[in-house]
């Protein structure tokens, strides 16, 4: 029988501490073995979905506000549960990451996976500095971002900027003054099953390199659910459709792993969910706006 367990990937005080005070922490070999296998295998076939449609198809966005140019595979994507790779909600069902979360969100969470990171080979626009989401810091909002590949410094690794978090950057201002090296920037070299937590908006991007290699990175994002009741951008139906995700990647998680250790979720009464039998319907909930970040290119939304 699979135990139960809601500490064993839980984050240290001291690692919260150093999440709150820098903007990022970074897991090392913190997802391993046969679930980062299933999610490698998954994201090849995410990246051979992704390039059979077309830039004008609903199910995706062209193209980041903080990149050269349109995507050409997934990193847009308003739905990503319903393209057919049970992994996608087996991660998310996973202790490693719900421990992680509860840590820093408490159990009132609301989960949105995208996929930002699938670069085929030769892949190596910039992606320019820039904050993903600016808020008024009552609540931590943040990213869980799995590497799937190797990333290095001269592969494109992610830059951030340690401490950038606590208010609004201009970040064309920063380019103008800095360029690629800022004082204090940080270059993120992460190998396969590795993550990063970072703050939505703690500052960061990826300068242009030649030739870079395979690059995959699955990002969720998580906030409390009661921001985003507070501050929007969605309103409770939506929150609760999010909600609903969880019970069902614990369940996907329990299925595909049934010895491993499992996490128990406890949410407030208020945010328990009934699933309704219509999983294409469960899984497929668009994320169609989001709140604005701080961008230094074409299509930026400056607050």
């Amino acid at each position: 029988m699979a135990s139960t367990i809601q500490t064993d990937c839980a984050l240290t005080p001291e690692q919260v501490a150093f999440y709150d005070d820098n903007g990022y922490l970074i897991l090392r070999k913190w997802i391993t073995g046969r679930l980062l296998e299933r999610l490698q295998d998954a994201a090849s076939r995410w990246i051979e979905t992704g390039l059979t449609l077309s830039p004008e198809d609903p199910a995706r966005r062209t193209s980041s506000t903080a990149s050269e140019k349109p995507a050409r595979c997934c990193s847009g994507w308003t739905t990503f549960h319903d393209k057919g790779q049970p992994p996608s909600l087996e991660m998310l069902g996973a202790p490693q990451v719900l421990g992680v979360v509860q840590s820093l969100t408490g159990p009132q969470l609301r989960a949105d996976l995208r996929v930002h990171g699938l670069q085929e080979e030769g892949d190596g626009e910039a992606i320019r500095w820039h904050q993903d989401a600016v808020h008024p810091r009552r609540h931590r909002i943040y990213n869980y971002d799995l590497y799937l590949d190797r990333s290095s410094a001269d592969g494109g690794a992610l830059v951030v900027l340690p401490k950038s978090h606590t208010t609004k950057v201009d970040a064309c201002e920063l380019e103008r003054m800095h360029g690629w090296s800022p004082p204090n920037a940080l270059v993120v070299e992460m190998e396969p099953g590795d993550v990063l937590v970072h703050d939505v908006m703690v500052v960061h991007g990826s300068p242009r390199v030649v030739g870079k290699a395979l690059r995959r990175t699955i990002y969720y994002e998580f906030r409390p659910a009661e921001q985003i009741l507070a501050e929007g951008p969605w309103d409770r139906e939506w929150v609760d459709r999010r909600m609903r995700l969880i019970p069902i990647a614990l369940a996907a998680h329990r299925e595909a792993f049934p010895e491993s250790p499992q996490f128990d979720w406890n949410p407030d009464p208020d945010f328990r969910q009934t699933i309704s039998p219509d999983m294409e319907r469960e899984l497929k909930i668009a994320h169609v706006v989001h709140t604005p970040g701080s961008h230094c290119s074409a299509g930026s939304v400056h607050m």
